[in-house]
């Protein structure tokens, strides 16, 4: 019977530990974006609600909370934009 109890107790433990904290994924997201080369000061991530992520401006980079929430990164004026040609050299 014990050992009945703490599977059940095991098993429904595992969907909490499934559902990622939006903070753990967002700073998980953001070590990576560092990593490939943009300075923290050049982007942000916004965790919105789904119904929100649309009208954000920005690109779904991750979700959290049971896909209920999505983590949105923005460029900002801090990092150098890839589509913007470098001036020439005189």
């Amino acid at each position: 019977m014990k050992k009945l109890l703490l599977s059940i107790m095991l098993l429904s433990a595992i969907p909490l530990a499934a559902q990622a904290s939006c903070e753990t994924v967002k700073a998980d997201i953001s070590q990576k974006i560092i990593k490939n080369g943009v300075p923290e000061s050049g982007f942000t991530l916004d965790v919105v609600p789904n119904d929100q992520a649309d009208a954000s401006g920005g690109q779904v980079v991750g979700h959290c909370e049971n896909d209920t929430q999505k983590i949105i990164y923005q460029r900002t004026n801090g990092a150098e934009d890839d589509s913007t040609p470098a001036p020439a050299a005189h």
